[in-house]
This record gives structure tokens, sequence and C-alpha cells, in this order.
């Protein structure tokens, strides 16, 4: 009978799909044939606020290393191998990670951006960018423009930084985000500066405000802006809002009513409670998402999985290998192609670091750096113009493929009690 022990271990050592960084190639891609821009979570350093809500010392990484493994296959913890618990406060992580993120096919990031009424946090990261003009790395910003509250513990009551979206505040913003314009590296479509606003919804006048920072950043001399949201929260046309394009963020909208797989886990902690998609049918519902009269910019994630912020009742998306990523990646990357504008054949990947939803590109202890292995090995076949059929990898089980061959021939398991305290988003 599998235990809770043996799926630790497992999930904590190298598996079947490991793959060195070493193997990478050397440099990144001058000119890819699609623009691979990755999420970017900026919360991997101490901030005040974070030590007075979640405890002195708190990043992401307080989450990431308490979770545990719920059920048979369940990949949980998931743990740092090359980049280890980086700290970025320190412009040296930040370079590792623009040096592999180059080196697997990576374009860019798009970062989340935390203003708050002129208030900025978790902002540490993009200001080293901006003052180390040696680190050669596009760049491009998500304000994520949502009222923070304590979510992780579930007092979604308890509000720890609001957002006003008072008159006047929009115009602000876009004078504190023209600094990261002006850099050469900042990400453009047609000379055009892509800015991303999180949740437009939450925005009283959010049309007026696109078209105010439109005449904005004109008269600066920065161009009309390429304005767009990602698919989330059940908000997925642009045109509404008078943007140019909306952008894939999955597992939101692609992930939405698929089937929960729970009744039917292998249970290493019979107190979860959560939902477990396969992440076949996520990638199957994400390569069937067309753009509906508007502009789309597809988007993927390698993998994905809450639980270490939500402990027993998070949401996963369990299967998740190199291949079926790559897979749909292609599809993506396929439907990217069909953009009259080069610049604009683009594909955003949820994520580079986050870490604490399982969805990240960075190399982990079991999976090492596979998934960036499968991104540059789809941009390169794009580049070579080969084309690439999708295997067929059957139907999900209920493990990951890569822990199936580990238990598929172990006897039936039923549910293992525990004894033992199992510690205990916005968008940060």
């Amino acid at each position: 009978m599998t235990t809770i022990i043996e799926q630790y271990e497992h999930n904590t050592s190298k598996g079947p799909d490991y793959r060195p960084s070493s193997d990478l190639p050397a440099e990144g891609v001058a000119d890819p044939a699609v623009r691979y821009i990755a999420y970017y979570l900026p919360q991997f350093h101490t901030i005040p606020e974070n030590d007075e809500w979640w405890g002195r010392g708190f990043t992401e990484w307080s989450n990431v290393t308490k979770a545990l493994p719920r059920y048979v296959g369940h990949y949980q913890p998931r743990l740092p191998e090359e980049l280890g618990y980086y700290d970025l406060s320190k412009v040296d992580a930040l370079k590792r990670q623009v040096e592999l993120a180059k080196r697997g096919g990576i374009y860019g990031f798009c970062i989340h951006n935390y203003w708050f009424s002129g208030r900025t946090i978790l902002d540490t990261p993009l200001n080293l960018l901006l003052e180390n003009k040696d680190i050669d790395f596009k760049f491009c910003l998500n304000w994520a423009n949502e009222t923070w509250s304590r979510r992780w513990d579930g007092s979604e009551q308890h509000v720890l930084m609001k957002q006003n979206h008072a008159p006047g505040e929009d115009i602000q913003y876009a004078e504190y985000i023209a600094k990261f314009i002006r850099d050469e590296r900042y990400i453009r479509i047609d000379g055009r500066p892509v800015i991303m606003l999180y949740r437009p919804s939450l925005v009283p006048d959010a049309k007026e405000m696109v078209q105010r920072w439109r005449e904005y950043f004109k008269a600066q001399g920065l161009g009309d802006p390429y304005i767009m949201m990602p698919q989330a929260f059940d908000d997925n046309d642009p045109r509404k809002y008078g943007m140019d394009a909306v952008a894939g963020f999955p597992p939101h909208k692609v992930g939405k009513g698929l089937f929960n797989n729970r009744r039917r886990l292998r249970y290493l902690d019979p107190r979860f409670i959560g939902n477990v998609v396969t992440y076949d049918e996520l990638a199957e519902s994400g390569m069937a998402n067309k753009a509906e009269g508007y502009t789309l910019h597809p988007g993927v994630c390698p993998s994905w999985d809450n639980d270490a912020r939500r402990p027993n009742w998070g949401r996963g998306y369990s299967g998740s290998n190199p291949a079926k990523y790559g897979d749909w990646l292609h599809a993506a990357s396929t439907q990217a192609l069909q953009e009259p504008s080069k610049e604009a054949r683009i594909v955003f990947i949820n994520a580079w670091n986050e870490w604490a939803e399982g969805a990240y590109l960075e190399p982990d202890r079991h999976f090492g750096s596979a998934y960036l292995h499968e991104t540059r090995k789809v941009l390169d076949q794009l580049g070579s113009k080969r084309s690439r059929k999708r295997p067929n990898h059957g139907p999900m089980e209920e493990a990951p493929a890569s822990f199936f061959n580990f238990v598929k021939n172990l006897p039936s398991l039923g549910l293992r009690k525990l004894t033992g305290n199992f510690g205990g988003r916005n968008l940060r």
C-alpha cells in the first residue's frame, strides 16, 4: 500500500522525464517564429506588508515548502532545483532566471504589477530590471488591479490592501509605468507598447479609462498602447472595454466546468475536499479555445495545482508531463501563427514561477528542466518549419504518467487513514 512517505519521496526525487538544464542550448532564439511570454510573479522577497500579514520572513516559498501529497499521484510538494529558494531582492537571482528563460525559448516576462493609489509593493524585481540595463530580456506589465484580502486562509472579508480606482488614478498609474515603457526592452507589437489590465470589470469606467490611457501615452510620444486583458473571471471579450486583444491565462476560462475526479482518487489524507481535473481535459479545452470575433493571443500552462496555498481544498489538474504540455504549446503556437503581423504571434505561458499554484517552467527536483526543454523543442521546430504531429497519449490516468508506472503493479489501495497535522489568492 502506497504511503504518504513513498509518494513524498517519489515527488522530490528525479523522475523518468527528468532533464538537466545543461542539455539546453547555450543561447536564446534571436528571431522566434512565435514569441513566448511567461507570466512572472515577483512574490519571492520579503516586504514589510507580508511580514505584518503572514509573519516575519514570509515569501511565496513559505507556502510552497509546507505542501504535502493528499492522494496517490498528487505531485506535491513541488520543490525548486537549480535556482533554489531564490531571493528576488538580489539582482543575481533575476539574472539567473533570465539566462535560463532565454535558453528555454522564452521571449519575455509579463510581470504582475501591484499599484494601489500610488503605493507600490513587490516591485523590487521590476526596479532591479529597470536599473540593470545589462539584463538583455524583454518584459511588459500586467496591472493586478484587485483588492488583496486574506484569501489564502479563507478570510476573504479581511481586506489587506484596498484597490480604489478613484477618479484620476488611471492617469497616475499611466504616469508611473511610463518609465518602464520607455525602456528599450519593453515588449511592443508593431511599435505599440503592450499593457495588460488584469480585471477591467473592477474599474467603474474601464472603456473610458482605456481611451484616456491611449491619449496619455500618445501625448507622451510613446505611441498608441496595445491594451489587453487576460481571459479570467468570466470576462473574455476585450471589445466591450475598447481593448485590442485578450490573452490566454489558463486554467482560467478553459478549466471551468471540467469533471471533478476527486471521488476516483486513492486518498493519502482523507480530509482532502479539493477539486482534481485531469490535465488532458484542461489541455483539450485549451486547444479548443478560439476567438469569437476578437483577437486572442492563446495561452498554455505546464501544470496547475494550488493546494500549497489552500491545503486540502485547492484545485489541481493532475497528470501533466512535458510531452502533453508540448502538444498544447504546439497547438497554441500554430494558432498564433495565423496572426498577420509577425509581432502579434504570441503565446502566453502561465507561468514562469507560480510555484504555489504549481504553474512554473523553472527547474524542479522531479522534472528538472524538462518543461523548458519541451518549450525550446517546440519553438525550434516551428522555426525550422518542421511539422510536429501531436501524439496520442491515450486516456489520462488518475495519477500523473510519471507516477503511474510506479503504482500500476501495486495492489488496490483504497483509503488510508493518516494522523498528524497537515499545515495550513489574490494574484501575487
